[in-house]
């Protein structure tokens, strides 16, 4: 089987995702050509394990100040050479495509079904003419915005729009959904891989910041004014280096910053999915401030405080921090760190029962430390 990966590169969560996924398929050997979408070339890191990876400019998000500035989002939309990307891709040599969210792709084969599924191909075969039907391989959207296409999943924030946005942004076969309980739709729980970062024991906890999408220079004077505790920061605009105060500013990288996360005492980020969830397996209090405008993530922050799992603050808020910065620390999830059962089912090639694969990879959770909140009942239904 030779598989297209369309990845959605606007986040760091999606390639993490893809990360463990790239790994257990080179593992087994099988044939994977990966493509990354919506980010510019020079701004992705630690790549290596996609081998030689693909590059398209796809569809983006502006923020600023922490939050999505939908004018100049609108107006950094490319819909021309979106379509001439999409148009141009060959997936003819593909017996299965899978999207993390990635819109060129999936859009790719839908093309291809709607202007080639109903014509026939002359081939000649052996000196015989033979009439073969040209199909497009079948597209599995496997992410976390897939979940949001279920009524039963909690959401807040959304609008027509979004609806909309869910609907056509990823057009696929079948939808797998990924985030923290099942709610008794076709959702899998986060594969996360095993941290293997050194653990630093030292007297002096810290808190890791991951908050890409706020002013830098406001984290620090804020974070500054906890004198008590000392923070490490990651963000896109530190080029080096640097420490002040109770503020250690350190530029991305993948390796510092899992090392980070092992070590340290509590997490405060943006509300994405992949981080959260790395939090939740080590067991890492989390304190989270949605991007505003982006109702995927203040829907994360209402089902995580909903599950009990997370606090959670709607702008930078000394208060806040103070406040959560006396809590305990949760218990960690046992969140599954290999995909056998999905790329064996994904091999397999019958799609038609992904209860199934889902109902199996739940069984592996054996510990989900979750509260019953007044408006969900949190119980297993499989």
């Amino acid at each position: 089987m030779k598989i297209l990966y369309g990845v959605q590169g606007t986040g760091n969560g999606h390639i993490t995702r893809a990360r463990v996924m790239a790994k257990a398929f080179a593992e087994r050997d099988i044939d994977v050509d990966y493509l990354f979408s919506g980010r510019p070339v020079d701004k992705y890191f630690d790549m290596e394990v996609f081998g030689n990876y693909r590059c398209f400019e796809g569809l983006t998000f502006v923020t600023e100040q922490g939050k999505v500035n939908t004018w100049k989002t609108a107006k950094n939309l490319h819909l021309w050479q979106l379509f001439k990307d999409i148009k141009s891709l060959d997936i003819s040599q593909y017996d299965l495509i899978l999207t993390d969210f990635e819109p060129i792709t999936a859009w790719a084969a839908t093309l291809h079904k709607k202007f080639n599924n109903s014509k026939e191909l002359t081939v000649k075969i052996q000196g015989a003419n033979q009439q073969l039907m040209v199909q497009a391989p079948p597209v599995i959207n496997i992410s976390h915005q897939a979940c949001f296409t279920f009524k039963s999943v909690p959401t807040t924030g959304s609008n027509w729009f979004h609806r909309q946005l869910l609907k056509h942004f990823v057009p696929a076969d079948v939808n797998l959904g990924v985030h923290w309980y099942h709610f008794g739709e076709t959702i899998l729980p986060p594969f996360i891989e095993p941290i293997a970062a050194p653990i630093k024991h030292s007297d002096d906890s810290f808190i890791l910041v991951y908050l890409p999408f706020e002013d830098l220079a406001e984290i620090v004077e804020l974070l500054n004014s906890q004198h008590d505790k000392n923070f490490v920061v990651f963000h896109p605009d530190v080029q080096e280096e640097k420490e002040f105060a109770a503020v250690k500013q350190c530029k991305l990288g993948r390796e510092a910053f899992l090392t980070a996360l092992a070590n340290c005492s509590g997490v405060i980020a943006n509300a994405g999915f992949e981080l959260s969830s790395e939090a939740l397996t080590l067991g890492k209090k989390l304190l989270l401030k949605p991007l505003q405008g982006q109702f995927e993530q203040a829907s994360n922050v209402l089902t995580l405080t909903d599950l009990g799992l997370a606090s959670s603050m709607e702008q930078l808020d000394e208060d806040a921090i103070e406040y959560w910065l006396q809590e305990v620390s949760n218990d960690p999830i046992n969140y599954p760190s290999d995909p056998a059962p999905l790329i064996d089912w994904l091999l397999a090639g019958d799609y038609s029962k992904p209860n199934d694969l889902c109902e199996q990879v739940w069984q592996s959770v054996s510990k989900m430390p979750f509260q019953r909140s007044q408006r969900n009942n949190y119980v297993p239904v499989f």
